[in-house]
This record gives structure tokens, sequence and C-alpha cells, in this order.
């Protein structure tokens, strides 16, 4: 399975060309619907928007692999200034809207970003507030571009709003600006773009050490969501939820940029992911597709409204972002009524989808792999501390090839660790994959369990929990243990109103998975540490394990 298959027959272009692509031949469609403003702007409407952006940007002095932060929640602002910005050579950095002063000064700074522009906030003024005390300099007029000690390289911030602070530009001062720079010169701006250059650097988590920049072309973001399109079968008009955050790649490439290249409608149900405005946005705009990780799903089945909002058309979408229970599946798929619902599995480094599953493919298949490699995409699975291949059905890591990063920016030791020699990307996931391509995930490579000399994989004990029908949601890692080196821990979420004890979870588990992979602890909770796109943070469950000493089952 290490062959390199051919590279499908895709178009070379850039987002920019893409983008007067699709408005060209469906310039009535509707793009970008806004729910909570009302707004609804046709393709040509999105294109007319995003050429103004892009020449008020070269207006501003901003020059091609320029970096431009973007720090919004999900609004039609979001694509119309990252299109702008590939138009323009611009390479866009999101920030992340959990983001306080420091994380924001680090991506800023990092990336060495020219330009900042940024919605006022969420729910008011705080990411203005934060960006202000960053940068105090903000506030006081500065017609050549504001000068930020902490950041240098800054020069120019745009507020999306009708109003900005002296040092600042309104959204709508930069589109004024673009009566200064002609058609033509964004013409050739956009044609001087290549389908090989940089358009994103998004950022990691930055779990186990700081954030890493990731470089991803046009090109490889292009054919993985051309893909994605396909699998799901997106035609012209049809309306896609757009329920995860624009700021990480499963939102603005995965859902988004999918969508586009399908000439869909992409509905905003609000600016972050709430669970009843996603159910109202599917019942009320009759979308196609719904999107997220497993407990974006679950939160929206277990609302008291879900009985209510009907949502006949809904048919598709990707569940994504995290291991998918094979419980969580059914549900979406023979409750919920998704029974179109692909599962994915992909990275950042790989310009999202690595692999997914098809709809011809059997349920068998849907809930217990991630498919198959996308066209194009070669998968191998290597023994991590040896370095060879592993045969078909056994563990090992998961090695991609196809679409990959150009790199992580400014960071040669990292990018050398990650890709090797021959273009390998080594995505420190654990996984196998049967003869026929579909590729099944163990976990990640750092979350395995060793324990008393045998290896556990989380996913395995998770997949049993979630058959228990008082169970919502269950979280299984390791623990350090002096005798044993680490051992098996479980967060449990119950349904509302059960009542279990950690010796009926136990007694469940027996004669269903070996002893040793048996949770020694077993902590009850309401909530789950999460990311913004809706992943359940492990070290974050471990840290409170670790605070709480060291519990029997409880």
């Amino acid at each position: 399975m290490s062959q390199t298959p051919p590279t499908p027959n895709y178009p070379s272009l850039t987002l920019g060309e893409l983008l007067d692509q699709v408005a060209r031949t469906h310039p009535e469609t509707e793009a970008l619907i806004d729910v909570p403003s009302g707004r609804r702007l046709t393709y040509a409407q999105f294109k007319a928007q995003a050429d103004a952006l892009a020449r008020g940007f070269m207006a501003l002095g901003l020059a091609p692999g320029d970096r431009l932060a973007l720090w919004c929640p999900n609004r039609p602002e979001w694509l119309i200034a990252w299109f702008a910005a590939a138009k323009a050579g611009l390479i866009l950095t999101s920030v992340d809207l959990t983001h306080q002063a420091q994380q924001l000064a680090y991506v800023l700074g990092q990336s060495q970003a020219k330009a900042l522009v940024l919605a006022p906030g969420v729910s008011g003024g705080e990411f203005l507030e934060i960006f202000s005390g960053l940068c105090p300099e903000v506030n006081a007029p500065a017609p050549e571009g504001i000068s930020c000690e902490p950041l240098p390289e800054l020069k120019r911030v745009v507020v999306i709003a009708d109003s900005a602070p002296d040092g600042a530009l309104s959204w709508r001062s930069v589109m004024d600006l673009s009566a200064a720079v002609g058609p033509q010169a964004l013409a050739a701006r956009q044609a001087a773009v290549g389908h090989l250059d940089a358009v994103t650097l998004l950022y990691t988590s930055g779990t186990t050490g700081a954030p890493k920049g990731v470089l991803s072309h046009h090109h490889g973001l292009i054919c993985t969501s051309r893909a994605g399109a396909a699998h799901q079968g997106l035609a012209v008009g049809e309306r896609l939820c757009v329920s995860v955050p624009l700021a990480h790649m499963f939102g603005c490439v995965c859902v988004a940029l999918a969508g586009i290249l399908a000439g869909a409608s992409l509905v905003f149900p609000s600016p972050t992911p709430q669970p009843e405005a996603i159910l109202r946005a599917l019942s009320n705009e009759d979308c196609v597709a719904v999107y997220g990780p497993p407990t974006s799903f679950i939160a929206m089945m277990d609302l008291p409204e879900y009985k209510s909002l009907p949502h006949p058309k809904l048919r598709t979408g990707i569940m994504g972002g995290a291991q998918c229970p094979i419980e969580v599946m059914r549900r979406v798929v023979d409750d919920m009524g998704v029974r179109g619902i692909l599962v994915g599995y992909g990275q950042t480094e790989a310009s999202s989808w690595v692999a997914q599953t098809r709809p011809d493919d059997p349920l068998e298949f849907r809930v217990s792999t991630v498919g198959r490699p996308l066209p194009g995409v070669a998968v191998r699975l290597v023994d991590p501390e040896s370095g060879q291949v592993v045969p078909p059905g056994q563990v090992g890591e998961i090695c991609v090839r196809g679409y990959n990063m150009k790199g992580y920016f400014k960071n040669p030791a990292a990018t050398a660790a990650a890709l090797d020699a021959e273009g390998w990307l080594h995505t420190g996931d654990l996984g196998s994959q049967d003869a026929r391509g579909y590729i099944r995930i163990s976990g990640r490579l750092k979350e395995v369990i060793r324990t008393g000399g045998r290896i556990v994989f989380p996913a395995q004990v998770e997949e049993v929990l979630f058959t228990h029908p008082l169970i919502n949601n269950a979280q299984v890692f390791g623990i350090d243990h002096n005798e044993l080196g680490e051992e098996v821990a479980a967060a449990i979420r119950l349904e509302k109103g059960a009542r279990v004890t950690a010796e009926d979870i136990l007694a469940f588990l027996r004669g269903k998975l070996p002893e040793n992979h048996l949770p020694r602890r077993i902590k009850f909770v309401e909530d789950f540490p999460m990311t913004p796109l809706g992943k359940i943070q492990k070290f974050r469950l471990r840290e409170m394990f670790a605070e709480n000493g060291k519990p029997k089952a409880q």
C-alpha cells in the first residue's frame, strides 16, 4: 500500500482563479448565507467584494508573500478576506477565537504578519480590547501604519466594523481604497500567483510545545477539497451548514472550500458552534450537509428541540476531527437520518483530508474505518521504532505522501522531523490498513497506553464503552503509575438521569476486553475540556486526574 497512486487530472488552479470560475459560471447562485444577520451574497457579489478588498490590500502596500492575520468568527467576511488575500498573493494566518494576548502575540510574531484583519469580537469588543492591550499604539493616529514594539513587522490593522480606532482602518475604508488600484493591476498580481505558492499559514494546537505554523499551497487545498466534494455528491445551490470554525482547516478547507468548488451555498448558523443554532439552520435553510466532530453530533441529538426541528433534506456531511465511536455513527445514520454521512481522517500538514469513506461503502466500513486514501494520496504504515513498513492489518504509524505541506514556517528542524527525505509525512497517528485500502485509526502515537509491558490503544476501550446504553461519551487515556508505567483511566459522561457505578462499568467490560485493558481508574464527569473545533483534550483530562491524586475507580 506504499506506492503513490496516479495523481488525478485536476486543473492547476489558485483560490483566486477558482472563485472567478465559479462566479462566472453561477453568478446568481447564493454563496454565503449569514443566518444571524440575514445577509445573503451571490457568487457574483462574493467575487466583487473579494476583488475590492484585494485591491484595498494592494493599496495598503501589502506585497506578494506577506502574511495577513485574520481573527474573526464565522461570518461572510472571513471567506471574503481569505479569497482577497489569495488573489493579492498574500498568505492568510488564521487566529484561534480563544486566543488571549500571549497566544495572539505568538501567532502574529512568529508569522511576521504585516497586517491583521479582526472582528471586534464574538460577543462584543473582546478581540479589539485584547489587541489594544497588546498594541496600545492602535489607538493613536498612524497614517503610515502602526509601530508596535512587541510586533515590529505589523503595520496595518483592519477592523471588520463601520468604525475603527485612530490607528486602524475600518473594513469599509479598505474597500474604498480599491479605487486607487485598477482592476488590471489586480489581474496582473493574481496572474503571478502560482498554484504551488503558499496560501495559508495555519497553526497546530501546540498541546506538546509551541504551535507550529503549517504552510499549505493552493493546489493541495483545492485537490483534497475537490475529492471531498465529490465523495459527498455536492451540487450547485445545495446548502451546507458551516457548523465548525472557519479558523481551522476543517471549517475553511474541508467544508467551505469544498462547497465553493461545487458551487454550493454556505450557511453560517452562528458565529461560533452552537448546537441549537445549527439545528435551526439545518431545518430553516433546508441544508443537505452538516459537519463536525462526534461531540457536535452528540450535542445536537441531546437537545430537547432535536425532535421538533425537521431536517428532511439533510443527507450527507462529514464526521471528523476525532475518533468516531461506532455507536455515535449508528445514531447519526439511523436516528438523525444522515444516511450519506462520511467519516474522514486528515491533518493540517497533509492539506486536510488523507482518507475518507465513500457513499457506496457498506455501513460496516463507514462506522469502523476512516475509509480509503483520496485520489493522488498514498498511505503506508511503518513501525515507529524500526521505520519498516508493517504488513496489512498490523498497527503502525500512518505516513502520507501526496498533497503535503510546504513545511513549518521558520522551523526547519520540525519540518525535517515531520517530512522525511522521500516526502512522506509522519503523522504521529497510529492505525492499520487492510488489503482493500481501508484505514482504521488506533489513536495518537503519544496517547498509546503502555501498562505492565503491554500496549493498550484507547480507541479499543472507548468503542466498547460506547456500546453501554447509559454512557453518553467516554474518553480513555493513560495515567502515570510507579510499577506499571501507566494505568488505564476513563472519564465517562452518562446519559441524563442515569445512575451507574464504576463497579457496574467494570462488570460490563469484563469478558469484552482483556484484563489489562480494563480501566483501573474511572471518573464520571459532566463535561469534557474541548478545543474550539470540538476535540476533547485528553491532556487536560490527565491533568484533572493528576490534580485529584490517585483515587480508585469512583
